[in-house]
């Protein structure tokens, strides 16, 4: 059910993205750098639940799209720190009406207190231990 709950919001988020090549994810890990800053790929993974290997991905189409920016930290020359562009900026702003549309329209069969018990079931279920 989860899968298929999943596959639905992926399906609306596709719809309603101002930008139809960004992915839910691609989104998740923007938001994530730009709402933290300068981010090592292990900050991102831990803070967004996305698997190492699917990050590395997700990192190489962002920088592709000049969107994020890689830089090494200034304390430590071996870790990578992801950086967001202007423009990956300006894309996250701009998609933050969308971003409400996306969940509203995910959530729509759900009246106020199903979305309310639902988002509880969510964190209980994401929680550490």
């Amino acid at each position: 059910m989860l899968r298929k709950a999943y596959q639905r919001h992926t399906a609306i988020f596709q719809r309603y993205s101002s930008d139809k090549q960004l992915t839910a994810i691609q989104f998740v890990t923007l938001c994530t750098v730009m709402e933290r800053g300068p981010s090592s790929l292990t900050d991102i993974v831990n803070v967004t639940a996305i698997d190492p290997a699917t990050i590395r991905g997700v990192i190489k189409r962002l920088k592709a799209r000049e969107w994020i920016s890689l830089t090494t930290d200034p304390n430590d020359q071996r870790k990578v720190m992801v950086v967001i562009t202007e423009p990956g900026a300006e894309l996250v702003e701009n998609m933050v009406p969308s971003a409400k549309q996306i969940s509203d329209q995910t959530m729509k069969n759900l009246n106020p207190a199903e979305r309310i018990a639902l988002m509880h079931l969510l964190e209980k279920m994401n929680a550490d231990g």
